[in-house]
């Protein structure tokens, strides 16, 4: 067998390294770690761009040039521009055909000047009166048919745009060619209703009058779309103008397909367009505040463009249940913001991408949920937070290490990593370096070539943090840092004291486990009641399962316990609270201290009544009692967390 190889082109490349989303993920972890949820997160990302790219703008750029280009169009000028100019040429019709009678002494001149000063006033039925009649004034016949020619082209470039300039030689050939088209279409309609459209129809149609479409549609759907765009921008004109103006160009409008031969063709293709489209806005009125008046095709095209607008504005605004990047037309940003435009859309819609497929976000029930791989990241950086807050050498500071202090030595080695209490294996390092070096010259180290000798622990811990989440934390602006604090505190466990059992607990008017993977989605109660008693019972269910571990239970709160839990299951909820509720609570904490559990407590609120308990809860104990500000609480909670395990 032989083989030929060449370039790859089919695809990606697909030895192409992983795109990255790390940025991106972790400015989704910034508003995670402020207190949003997931959703809102992506939300915020893709709203305002991804980080580093500065030539990539964000949902709101886009917003921002969408309203632009609206204010724009509706400054651009006024929609009675062809009545206006209609106007204009039958008045100079009219002065030039008088100016022809004036010398004439004759009694028929004279009735021909009784005859024009008897026409309507409105220019459709002007127009119509005079289709008959035998003009005196060769600049004025010239005149008139100006207007009738100008009218024509107004008329079928507001249905077919471009078609002005198809017309611009008034040939009765172009407008046979014309008529031809129409009944061609409809045709194809028709046939494409009864299910006998084919491809190769449409290929055909747009051979004989591609040049009439400079849109280029590509299928009969593509079509249909840009001409009920199109006519429903015509109607939204007519909705848009006065009551006279509106009557005044519809008679001109039918008058002028009458005359052409197309009126029937044209409301067959009118009503199809309906049909097929009728979610277009067909007779919602426009306001433009432009002073230039715009010719009918002009002002459709206006018109045409503001509902794209409209459309994408809605999209972009993305403030919807269950809204994706995927809503957002290409087409229509193509045609509003240009190429770039989409460029910055397709970069949004790779991150949204890469981020399900690459594992950090996936969804669930209709429900966006960052996934225990992004979980632990968010924890790893609400941790380096947490640390980059802690003064140097103070009581706890995690670069304080023993090496002694982690256990006996079991022979093996395992590469280092960063905050490592366990001694250094130097022989194992030096070989390290001495490979990567390739064995000549001087021998130097990198952080690569580290390794740690593995040690026993000699005591592991059964650590429960119990985080309030009653209503009252979103109100004071400190629920966002108790969840930063637990997902500290569940990476510092994970990372440098993985023997260790960790239990966060979140209570409010009842107490749950929250999940690793549920924490960061996490989002307060919007109840009331602070069932201390509820979390301190599954705490010691906990502890109970893990009897030779030494106990830690940690407890945030901005309130003093205000429920409690019934024999039933049910929750009682009393405010101010009731002295059952103390009592079974405090029953609790003196359950905690039987076990050796010191219960250390993080006040999030300066109430009497909070600490009145909480020093309570300390003298029954002998645990401490934090008073701390939301920007601190994580710095307390960890540095509380280490100093208590290296006491131990």
């Amino acid at each position: 067998m032989s083989y030929r190889y060449g370039e790859y082109r089919d695809g990606p490349d697909p030895l192409a390294p992983p795109y990255d989303v790390r940025s991106a993920l972790d400015q989704m972890g910034d508003s995670v770690l402020s207190g949003s949820n997931p959703a809102h997160a992506l939300r915020d990302l893709l709203r305002q761009g991804l980080p580093g790219a500065r030539d990539r703008r964000g949902l709101d750029d886009l917003l921002r040039e969408v309203r632009r280009r609206r204010r724009e169009l509706r400054e651009r000028g006024r929609l009675d521009g062809t009545l206006e100019r209609a106007r204009a040429l039958l008045d100079r019709a009219l002065e030039q055909e008088r100016a022809a009678l004036f010398p004439d002494p004759s009694d028929e001149a004279r009735l021909r000047e009784a005859e024009l000063d008897g026409l309507p006033e409105d220019t459709a039925s002007a127009i119509r009166e005079l289709t008959d009649y035998r003009w005196r004034s060769q600049e004025a016949r010239r005149t008139f048919e100006e207007l009738r020619d100008l009218l024509r082209r107004e008329v079928l470039d507001s249905q077919f745009r471009g078609m002005r300039q198809a017309l611009a030689d008034p040939d009765p050939e172009a407008m046979e060619r014309v008529r031809r088209m129409m009944s061609d279409l409809n045709d194809m309609l028709d046939r494409d209703s009864r299910g006998e459209h084919t491809q190769a129809d449409f290929d055909d149609f747009m051979s004989k009058y591609g040049d009439m479409f400079p849109e280029a549609p590509r299928n009969l759907e593509e079509l249909v779309d840009i001409l009920a765009r199109r006519a429903a921008a015509t109607q939204r004109l007519l909705a848009s103008l006065t009551p006279a103006q509106r009557e005044e160009l519809a008679d001109l409008m039918s008058q002028t397909l009458e005359q052409a031969g197309l009126d029937e063709e044209m409301r067959r293709l009118g009503e199809a367009l309906h049909n097929r489209r009728p979610d277009l806005a067909w007779n919602t009125p426009e306001r433009l505040t432009g002073e230039d008046p715009m010719g009918m095709g002009d002002a459709v095209t206006a018109l045409d463009e503001l509902a794209d607008l409209t459309q994408l504005e809605a999209a972009l605004r993305q403030d919807y249940p269950g809204a994706r990047l995927d809503d957002i037309d290409e087409a229509a940003i193509r045609r509003a913001l240009g190429r770039s435009a989409v460029d910055d859309l397709e970069a949004l819609r790779q991150v949204e991408r890469e981020l399900e497929q690459q594992g950090y976000l996936r969804r669930q029930r209709g429900k966006l949920e960052l996934t225990p791989k992004a979980v632990r990241r968010l924890g790893e950086t609400a941790l380096r937070r947490v640390f980059a807050s802690l003064d140097a050498g103070r009581h706890g500071d995690h670069d304080q290490t023993d090496a002694g202090s982690a256990g006996e030595l079991t022979g093996s080695s395992r590469p280092w990593r960063f905050g490592d209490e366990q001694p250094i294996d130097v022989v194992r390092t030096v070989v390290n370096a001495v490979r990567r070096g390739g064995g000549g010259g001087a021998v130097t180290l990198s952080v690569d070539d580290f390794e740690v000798a593995e040690t026993e622990r000699r005591t592991a811990a059964a650590v429960c943090l119990l985080v309030d989440l009653s209503y009252s934390m979103a109100l004071r602006g400190t629920w966002a840092a108790a969840k930063q604090t637990a997902l500290a505190l569940q990476a510092l466990v994970g990372s440098k004291f993985p023997q260790d059992s960790v239990q966060i607990i979140g209570f409010s008017n009842y107490a749950r486990v929250l999940a690793p993977d549920e924490l960061a989605g996490l989002e307060w109660d919007m109840v009331q009641g602070t069932n201390l008693h509820h979390a301190l019972l599954i705490a010691g269910r906990h502890l109970d399962r893990h009897p030779d571990f030494e106990p830690v239970v940690l407890v945030v709160t901005d309130g003093e316990p205000t429920a409690h839990l019934r024999r039933n299951g049910s929750a009682a909820f009393e405010w101010p609270p009731t002295s059952e509720t103390l009592e079974l609570t405090l029953a609790e904490v003196d359950k905690m201290t039987r076990r050796r559990a010191t219960l250390n407590v993080f006040m999030l609120a300066d109430d009497e009544r909070l600490r009145d308990f909480v020093n309570e809860v300390a003298r029954r104990n002998g645990g401490r009692v934090f008073s701390s500000s939301a920007d601190r609480l994580g710095e307390y909670v960890v540095s509380d967390f280490l100093r208590t395990r290296r006491a131990r």
